[in-house]
């Protein structure tokens, strides 16, 4: 985690809008950018998501892993 990363909390949002508003701030990334995600539970398959989507334009990052709280940092690579 870079001081530059921004935190993306999605807790509050509802379960439907949370990967939209995931790859809408991925998106938004400058090639080494990244931002943390902040959910109360495993984001696992968002990973996957990310890894049939964006292969090799992303990294993931776990920094916390529950069990209340996961936080990954997600990255835009340089490619």
């Amino acid at each position: 985690m870079t001081a530059g990363d921004r935190p993306l909390d999605v807790r509050a949002e509802a379960p439907a809008r949370r990967h939209e508003l995931i790859f809408e701030t991925w998106a938004s990334l400058g090639a080494g950018e990244g931002f943390v995600l902040v959910n109360d539970h495993d984001p696992k398959p968002l990973y996957y998501q990310f890894a049939a989507e964006h292969a090799g334009a992303f990294t993931w990052d776990s920094l916390e892993e529950g069990p209340e709280t996961w936080r990954v940092r997600i990255g835009r690579t340089a490619a």
